[in-house]
């Protein structure tokens, strides 16, 4: 069991095979069982379950990296299930709920984890928009000001408390307008 490489350079995708090990990586073999997208977030894995589990019981040996794929479907966790059966210690059927009550725990671990993600994104994008907005407030104010500067200094006045209230007015029709758009 291997990985056969595809895709663009920089952006792998893997074919997961069944492969003689004298085959070369991207040769010629014997089944595809699924794919491998590592490019995606969270990577995309299309795995036969049945076709896996044949395999990984008739000896075929696994690569690190497709062992930790199929560890991460399952496959793994059914055949040590399977062991136990055939050793006796419980029946089929618990080892079918085992494995269920496994694979759901599973898929809510993931999704927990890829909503923490989204949430921590989105909260990040947040703080950036508040920090960008009291920077845009911060400019607004000081052109403001320079332009009631540069006003009095052309008409001449010198008064230093309405040009300081004018300032503060027209920051803050600035500020509306920027919460406008």
């Amino acid at each position: 069991m291997r990985l056969q490489r595809h895709g663009k350079k920089g952006r792998p995708f893997y074919h997961i095979v069944i492969a003689d090990g004298r085959a070369p990586r991207d040769g010629r073999f014997i089944e595809k069982i699924g794919t491998y997208n590592p490019v995606a977030k969270p990577a995309e894995i299309d795995l036969d379950f049945a076709k896996a589990y044949d395999w990984f019981v008739k000896g075929a040996d696994p690569t690190p990296t497709v062992k930790a794929i199929l560890s991460h479907e399952g496959v793994l966790h059914y055949n040590h299930l399977m062991k136990g059966v055939a050793k006796g210690a419980f029946t089929k059927e618990v080892a079918e709920v085992r494995f269920n009550e496994w694979k759901a725990a599973k898929v809510n671990k993931v999704e927990s984890a890829e909503k923490a993600i989204e949430l921590a994104a989105k909260t990040e994008m947040k703080k950036r928009l508040e920090a960008e907005a009291k920077v845009n407030e911060a400019r607004a104010a000081e052109i403001a000001k320079k332009r009631l500067q540069e006003a009095h200094a052309a008409a001449g006045v010198t008064e230093e408390a309405p040009a300081e209230e004018a300032a503060e007015e027209t920051a803050a029709e600035n500020t509306e307008e920027n919460a406008a758009e």
